[in-house]
């Protein structure tokens, strides 16, 4: 683990960008997402194949753009890309562990959460970056290691609000920032701040798009 801090820098719905000494990872860059989340990245995370989590147009983009641009992803994902950019686009799975541009990544988790029992569950994987973020996608994923801040799902068709606060308290993050979060309306998100914050058991924040944070 890099001992330096990192900067992470919530974008819209669930992408967020980290930074440390000039180098920066983007994790789901989705077409909920601003369309210049990538610019500048040498590193690209994408959870799974859902069209808010993940924008082939904006990231195969990204590559053309910039070819030391390098894409880590699941295999679904990875098949749409990789003929494009052979060498750049790396499949990877649970308790694959990998480094890349300066950032130290373990990969956590297997499947999507359940939408409805009658809709067919699809691939998913959350990314632990240095030991410390991490962020599950579209899952309730617990990793077998501590966790400093925690990528927090709040509003989906497949959580409620109780599931969100046994989330965090069976992780124990020392933070927990709100992703996933475009369909929650600006009336609801006082009662899950709220909420989270009091039953949660851990620091709970709420970033707007463009916001940082030092880590």
């Amino acid at each position: 683990m890099n001992a330096s801090s990192l900067t992470l820098t919530k974008k819209k719905h669930s992408c967020v960008r980290l930074e440390r000494n000039g180098q920066s990872l983007v994790i789901d860059p989705g077409g909920f997402s601003e369309e210049d989340a990538t610019v500048g990245a040498e590193v690209i995370l994408v959870t799974h194949e859902h069209p808010d989590h993940f924008s082939e147009a904006r990231i195969r983009a990204a590559m053309e753009a910039g070819p030391a641009v390098h894409l880590w992803t699941l295999r679904s994902v990875a098949e749409q890309l990789s003929p494009a950019f052979p060498g750049r686009v790396h499949t990877v799975g649970h308790g694959d562990t990998f480094s890349a541009a300066g950032f130290d990544v373990q990969v956590h988790g297997e499947l999507h959460a359940v939408i409805h029992p009658d809709i067919p569950r699809i691939t998913n994987i959350g990314f632990l970056v240095d030991g410390s973020v991490f962020h599950p996608g579209d899952a309730l994923t617990v990793p077998d290691r501590p966790v400093d801040t925690l990528m927090l799902p709040v509003m989906a068709p497949w959580n409620k609000i109780s599931e969100v606060i046994d989330y965090v308290r069976e992780v124990k993050p020392r933070r927990a920032i709100d992703i996933h979060d475009a369909l929650l309306t600006d009336l609801a998100r006082p009662i899950y701040d709220a909420q989270i914050g009091s039953l949660g058991g851990a620091d709970h924040r709420r970033m707007t798009p463009g916001d940082a944070a030092r880590l």
